[in-house]
């Protein structure tokens, strides 16, 4: 929709009638962006269902209902069943939250209308609407500026420049317009109203994101399993059903015996074995105050090699901190984050007070005196305090709380009688105080370059080339540097002009948005484990620079860029890129999507209306609840209620936790199905016709894959999972060695077994039973063989799991009704000791093989296509 169709009213005191509201509401449509319709309840289940594994036991179970096997088929429903409902239900769940994180945007508006101000709901705001702003306010709309009064606004969800920006009528468009989604810090003023919803600036952002969300890498490696393994069981079940036809064998035994074979083969218990592992990462994650909006996301972080994170807000408090403080007499540093009056000031190594440095107190005195912003204490638990008004005249009023100045005090001693209001022009402020024995105190503060200067300044030259040199060196840190200034005069000038002329340098403050206290703990986490951290801004480079810097970013000349160097593509290869300032959201997802088509999976962390496009892009998006915007948060995979950075270090342990316990699982699952059908084509050319009954086979099958199997899946995390480089973005889920050591383990299982049948043949035993007993003994050996934290009580579930199954295995031998069942003769004591040799034996091959799997794995390089 053209902005310009919706100037259409003029500006009036009147603002709109109701009745024309009312039509354009009905034209134009509601206010709203970046809410998607719910899908309805069947849509969710079928997209629950397409996993090719979910689809192979569909299959599975359809055979079984027709060959007569109703129990087999109602336990492959179950699984089934129980995967549908738990992600179901994680999707409800995180919908539920993200709906409560929505009501911290904007709920109402106050519009005129009929002459008469109301009150209405931000999607009720149409075109031509006149909307008052104050001081707290969220802009509901795109609008133009048409009167205002001391009005700045907070632009950093849109642009991700941390320093609010100053708004007056007739501007450019820069000064003289406001976007939805922005928050007025100071002053107030009328817009009206040019573009809502769609139509509005973050609506067009929003359009950015409308293409869905993609498969994860979990879900692209377990597609691709699922076709390969339903390949080969279907064509070795054929081979299993001809050999034993070929044999003399009934075809009803054999095609069910082959049907068998195939629901052993597959890994059914793995649906149940990732969703059961993602719900129980996402409840950890609620824990952590992380809300997954889809389960595969917690896996995707565990196999992140990039993480791309936004600056203000993100990496940063984003609120602006008084750090450094100077003087003609000397320099200062502040302790202390945030608004909260929590710190001091500390000069030649010792905390100070006002009484012990008068140039310090007369500085931050001003600083006091010439301010409109104020401070609120916390008001409950869980808040912290507040800044209203200018985030930069709030820090200097907590610098002064920090060297003890009492702003109530001061004021009822220095009374304002007048002042000239900051513009973006002048990039200053001036206040005129009474003074308790007479006269007045004028107190400037302003940008370095327009207030050390004369006539502003009445000062020595060398002084203020000293004062330039600290406000340039500061600056080039980072730091926004304000300088203040002072002198009291008998009488109050009558010309405003005049006020500002021969004033004496009180010092300078150098302001930074300073990084969370967690961040750079969370960055040397992130390194630690192999990832590359990459900042992507709206900011100034300098202040990017300065904060990358101090969180470990180390970078180089060449890996700093803005996005001005990206348009004109003299930035280089965007992969070697690690902070780029001044971007918009469409060069952020450029960067994304560079990474990504270099091998890589990025993750990517926001909370503005300017990282939404490149919170979709990205493999997963992880948005901040509290801070952060309604459309970053539709965007995201994940969302941080608590807006705490340190959860990513967790979500990326967490992934890898889950993923290695997917490959756990189906190490023990295609080892047993690979011994089965191993079993099943060797045993006849040993003198075993048929080595196993159907019903045989699938009583393994159930006791092995299901339970026990399950259990893996909440196995604990390595000890040193987050020292270990991310697997290769390419690598297959049986990668890394896997299915060899899955042909190995399968192959030593199937040959103790058939040891076993060929032993208790040649010596009178009845061996098909304990060819049954053997192959799921060992099979339970080789599962506890495949614990994370062997020795310990970290995962109880699979000791009482694998505990319970060995009895009904045994059981399935001694137990007359299961004998008449499973078509099994009881075994004598050597027999059962065999088999719990055969099965300690496993055990140990089993650990072995571990043990070597992790020192390779620790020792092997990451390599993105072909590069190290």
């Amino acid at each position: 929709m053209p902005a310009d169709r919706h100037r259409t009213a003029q500006v009036t005191a009147a603002g709109l009638p109701r009745e024309e509201a009312a039509r354009r509401l009905a034209e134009y449509g509601p206010n709203t962006i970046g809410k998607r319709p719910r899908p309805p309840l069947w849509r969710r289940v079928l997209d629950q269902m397409r996993d090719p594994l979910i689809l192979v036991l569909l299959a599975a179970a359809v055979l079984t209902l027709v060959t007569g096997d109703h129990p087999d088929a109602v336990a492959i429903l179950l699984v089934i069943t129980a995967n549908t409902a738990i992600g179901l239900v994680q999707e409800v769940r995180a919908e539920q939250t993200i709906a409560a994180l929505a009501d911290l945007s904007a709920p109402v508006a106050r519009v005129i209308r009929d002459g008469q101000e109301r009150q209405v709901a931000s999607a009720e705001v149409v075109p031509g609407d006149l909307v008052l702003l104050g001081e707290g306010d969220v802009v509901p709309a795109d609008g133009d500026v048409v009167e205002a009064a001391g009005l700045l606004v907070d632009e950093s969800a849109l642009t991700g420049e941390s320093v609010p920006v100053d708004k007056a009528p007739g501007d450019s468009p820069e000064h003289g317009a406001v976007a939805s989604g922005t928050v007025v810090v100071r002053g107030r003023g009328r817009v009206m109203v040019t573009a809502t919803g769609t139509a509005s600036t973050i609506g067009r952002l929003a359009s950015l994101m409308d293409t869905g969300f993609g498969l994860t890498p979990l879900q692209c490696r377990l597609a691709g399993l699922g076709r390969v393994l339903a390949a080969v069981t279907v064509a070795l079940c054929a081979v299993v059903l001809t050999l034993g036809l070929l044999r003399g064998q009934s075809p009803e035994l054999m095609i069910v015996a082959a049907i068998s074979l195939a629901v052993a083969a597959v890994p059914e218990s793995l649906p149940a074995v990732v969703t059961l592992g993602l719900a129980l990462g996402a409840r950890r994650m609620a824990g952590r105050q992380a809300v997954i909006r889809r389960l595969p996301a917690v896996e995707t972080l565990g196999s992140v090699t990039v993480i791309a994170t936004d600056k203000t807000g993100t990496l940063t408090e984003g609120r602006m901190v008084a750090e450094k403080l100077w003087t003609p007499h000397g320099e200062a540093t502040i302790t202390g984050i945030g608004y909260a009056p929590q710190g001091h000031i500390v000069r030649a190594g010792s905390p100070i007070t006002a009484g012990d440095a008068p140039d310090l107190a007369a500085l931050l005195r001003a600083g006091v005196l010439c301010n409109d912003a104020t401070l609120r204490p916390p008001v409950g638990d869980g808040t912290s305090w507040q800044a209203m008004g200018d985030p930069t005249e709030a820090a200097l009023l907590t610098a002064g709380a920090k060297l003890g100045l009492d702003r109530p005090a001061l004021e009822r001693e220095l009374p304002r009688v007048a002042e000239i209001p900051f513009d973006s022009s002048r990039k200053r402020m001036t206040t005129v105080h009474r003074l308790p024995g007479g006269g007045v105190r004028v107190v400037c503060k302003g940008a370095p370059e327009l207030v050390l200067r004369p006539p502003i300044l009445d000062e020595d030259a060398q002084v203020l080339a000293r004062a330039v040199a600290w406000a340039e060196k500061s600056a080039g840190a980072g730091y926004r540097v304000l300088a203040i200034a002072a002198t009291d005069r008998p009488t109050q000038p009558h010309c405003p002009d005049d006020w500002e002329k021969g004033l004496s340098l009180l010092g300078l403050v150098a302001i930074l948005d300073p990084p969370r206290s967690q961040a750079h703990a969370t960055i040397t986490a992130i390194r630690a484990a192999g990832i590359t951290p990459v900042v992507i801004t709206g900011d100034h480079p300098l202040t990017a620079q300065a904060i990358a810097e101090r969180l470990g970013i180390t970078t180089t000349d060449q890996q700093v860029t803005t996005g001005d160097r990206i348009r004109q593509g003299t930035a280089g290869p965007l992969t070697d890129i690690r902070i780029c300032a001044r971007t918009t959201p469409e060069q952020k997802v450029d960067i994304i999507e560079a990474w990504r088509q270099a091998g890589h999976v990025v993750a990517m962390t926001g909370d503005g209306v300017n990282d939404g496009p490149a919170l979709r892009r990205a493999d997963i998006g992880v948005a901040m609840g509290r801070r952060g915007t309604e459309v970053a948060r539709q965007a995201a995979d994940m969302v941080l209620a608590d807006d705490d950075l340190a959860t990513l270090v967790a979500a990326v342990d967490e992934g890898r936790r889950i993923y290695a316990n997917i490959r756990r699982f189906l190490l023990y699952g295609l080892a047993g199905g690979t011994a089965e059908i191993l079993v099943m084509l060797l045993g006849p050319f040993l003198g075993m016709p048929l080595p196993l009954l159907p019903s045989q086979i699938l009583w393994i099958n159930l006791l092995t894959h299901g339970v026990p199997g399950v259990a893996l899946g909440a196995e604990p995390g390595e000890p040193n999972a987050m020292r270990c480089p991310p697997r290769p973005p390419g690598e297959k889920v049986l990668g890394a060695g896997l299915w060899r050591r899955i042909v190995f383990m399968g192959s030593f299982i199937a040959l103790i077994t058939l040891v076993a049948g060929v032993w208790a043949r040649d010596t009178g035993h009845p061996w098909q039973s304990l060819v049954f007993l053997v192959l799921g003994a060992t099979q339970f050996g080789v599962a506890l063989g495949s614990r994370a934290r062997p020795g310990s009580l970290a995962n109880p579930f699979l000791l009482a799991a694998v505990g319970a199954a060995v009895l009904l295995q045994i059981a399935g031998v001694y137990l007359p009704p299961l004998q008449a069942l499973l078509g099994t003769q009881p075994l004598p004591p050597s027999c059962l000791a065999i088999a719990s040799a055969m099965a300690a034996l496993s055990y140990v091959v089993m650990r072995l093989q571990t043990q070597l799997g992790r020192t390779k794995q620790h020792h092997e390089p990451l390599r993105v296509r072909g590069k190290p």
